[in-house]
């Protein structure tokens, strides 16, 4: 690896690294193998599930060019190309009925995965489609979600209109605070996830697999969930579509949307064109 300054770079994936339509632009896909070539490690980290994931680590060809995929925002988190496992967190059994509870109770859909589908109690739900959509994965409609889920989850997902999601997180954390953290990934989305699961914390665990420090992590965000990751990263870049407040937390706004490769910008910007300067 050369004397760059950034050593690794930590990308999200929708509204970030993909476009509108869940593709990876050519643009950035050729700025990130230059990257790589230089020996820059990329992260994919996402609430994406692994298999949400695995696509888009195929065509950045991680297979020969090495990878890391951090998947549930962290909760499983994994080398591609050796398969060496950093971090898997599980979701406490014991609370799986309640959440789901919950969840229902402020007119969301709970959801939850196996190794190849999306599993819910709707197969029409618009929101949860929208997460069919996003991991490119069909749902499996269930009679009854905590019946069903009788093996280890990363995560739950509550679906549906932000600010009933918001009162359902309240009462969820003000049970299950001390074994689950919370957050949004989009407003319609609610992370309801077990203790230790964040972008911040993943990134973490991914500089001591690494060797390197924070300040040697390049990242790239724009939803709520990113904010953590933003600051944690020695440069913390926000895209043009990015939430307001993942915005204000940014030490740099990428003067593209996802849709016109701000990733492939902030890549061009300050790991490409900073090595070519170096002596």
């Amino acid at each position: 690896m050369k004397n760059l300054r950034y050593k690794a770079l930590a990308l999200d994936l929708d509204g970030t690294l993909t476009d509108s339509d869940k593709k990876l632009p050519l643009k950035n896909k050729e700025a990130l193998w230059k990257a790589m070539d230089l020996g820059v490690k990329v992260i994919l980290i996402s609430g994406r599930s692994v298999m949400g994931i695995t696509g888009l680590a195929k065509e950045l060809e991680f297979e020969k060019r090495g990878g890391i995929i951090a998947a549930f925002n962290g909760g499983k988190t994994f080398d591609y190309q050796t398969g060496a496992l950093i971090q898997q967190l599980f979701f406490p059994k014991e609370a799986i009925e309640e959440t789901c509870a919950i969840v229902r109770k402020y007119g969301a859909q709970p959801l939850s995965y196996t190794d190849t589908e999306i599993v819910a109690e709707t197969d029409t739900d618009p929101y949860v489609l929208a997460e069919c959509k996003c991991n490119s994965a069909s749902v499996k409609k269930v009679p009854n979600l905590p019946e069903f889920l009788d093996y280890p989850i990363p995560k739950i997902l509550g679906a549906g209109e932000h600010e009933r999601l918001v009162k359902a997180r309240e009462e969820f954390l003000s049970l299950y605070s001390h074994i689950c953290d919370s957050f949004f990934a989009e407003s319609y989305f609610l992370e309801l996830a077990p203790k230790g699961v964040a972008k911040d914390k993943a990134l973490a665990r991914i500089c001591e697999y690494l060797n390197i420090t924070r300040e040697e992590i390049m990242a790239c965000g724009d939803g709520f969930n990113d904010i953590p990751m933003l600051e944690y990263a020695g440069l913390g870049i926000a895209m043009k579509n990015a939430y307001p407040e993942t915005l204000e937390k940014a030490d740099c706004i990428a003067p593209f949307t996802n849709d016109e490769c701000g990733v492939a910008w902030a890549v061009e910007e300050y790991i490409l064109n900073a090595s070519s300067r170096q002596p």
